[in-house]
């Protein structure tokens, strides 16, 4: 611990003696894949927290847990599947932008491995307005296959209606 106690010292007497130097924020590298991620994250919270406010939901979920710790896509859609809005980072999982996919059904994700009998387990959940939960095959933009773990629910409106489908969705080995 003396060795320490000698560098707390030496430490101190050099802060003392030089005047710190003080650096405009503009000069701050802020410009860090961190940086990046983490505004873009915060764009979609903010579009779906406004989405949400205009769509009167009744659903409760903040999406800080499933965007920002998690790393999930979110995937929102209009009751007759057209997709209304994906977060940014369902191009890192699929190579797809919103505006590729924005007014389209999100079977455009499916390919030739992509199991019937799974599609129509969500299709009926979907129909019937229940939640569901499924790994099925997806394709990238590029044609590759991954498999996609869904977590997917009917979003009501204060009175009700359904008005929006919600979609958590990852990549799994």
């Amino acid at each position: 611990m003396k060795e320490f106690k000698n560098y707390d010292k030496a430490a101190a007497k050099f802060y003392i003696s030089n005047k710190p130097k003080v650096f405009p924020i503009l000069s701050w590298d802020l410009s860090g894949s961190f940086f990046n991620k983490t505004s873009r994250d915060l764009d979609d919270l903010r579009f779906l927290k406004n989405l949400a406010k205009s769509n009167r939901w009744s659903y409760r979920n903040t999406f800080n847990q499933e965007l920002m710790i998690k790393e999930e896509v979110i995937l929102v859609t209009d009751p007759e599947l057209k997709i209304v809005y994906a977060t940014n980072n369902i191009f890192k999982m699929n190579g797809y932008t919103l505006n590729e996919i924005k007014g389209k059904n999100p079977k455009i994700f499916q390919g030739e491995e992509t199991s019937s009998k799974i599609t129509k387990t969500i299709a009926s959940a979907v129909k019937n307005k229940k939640p569901f939960e499924a790994v099925v095959v997806n394709y990238r933009k590029d044609g590759s296959p991954y498999n996609c773990w869904i977590k997917g629910e009917p979003i009501f409106n204060k009175k009700g209606k359904i008005v929006n489908f919600i979609a958590y969705e990852r990549e799994v080995a």
